[in-house]
């Protein structure tokens, strides 16, 4: 956990460094992800794999699950990147459960150009599930 005022990029670059603790024997894509707290926390996320497919788990979840478990239910922002240095949007599971904490968290990655852009998850689901409290 760090807290800093940092660039798009300097996310970019934690998210990247993250990707050196991911599991992916199976598909070789090491995925890293960088979210930050309301108050400037960073937490990050690598992707685990597992024989069983379905019992894996993407970056962006471990990273949201990693905050959460360390007290923190609001966030501003996410970077998600490939340890080749290249961009990655989240899944559809994924997006679901950062909806759960923000319908509009900002998603910093990168284009096939190796340039940042940023997304709001709302326009990426702008649908999302929600259970009626009461």
């Amino acid at each position: 956990m760090q807290v800093i005022d940092l660039s798009d990029e300097k996310l970019i670059e934690i998210a990247k460094k993250a990707t050196e603790n991911s599991y992916s024997p199976y598909s070789k894509l090491k995925v890293g992800a960088a979210i930050v707290s309301e108050d400037g926390q960073i937490f990050t996320g690598c992707n685990i794999e597992n024989s069983s497919y379905g019992l894996s788990m993407c970056a962006e979840r471990v990273a949201v699950f990693n905050a959460v478990n360390n007290g923190k239910r609001n966030f501003k922002k996410i970077a998600i990147i490939t340890s080749d240095g290249k961009g990655i949007m989240p899944c559809g599971a994924c997006r679901q459960v950062l909806s759960e904490f923000n319908d509009d968290i900002e998603i910093i990655t990168l284009d096939s150009n190796e340039r940042v852009v940023k997304f709001r998850l709302s326009n990426l689901l702008p649908y999302s599930f929600k259970l009626k409290s009461g």
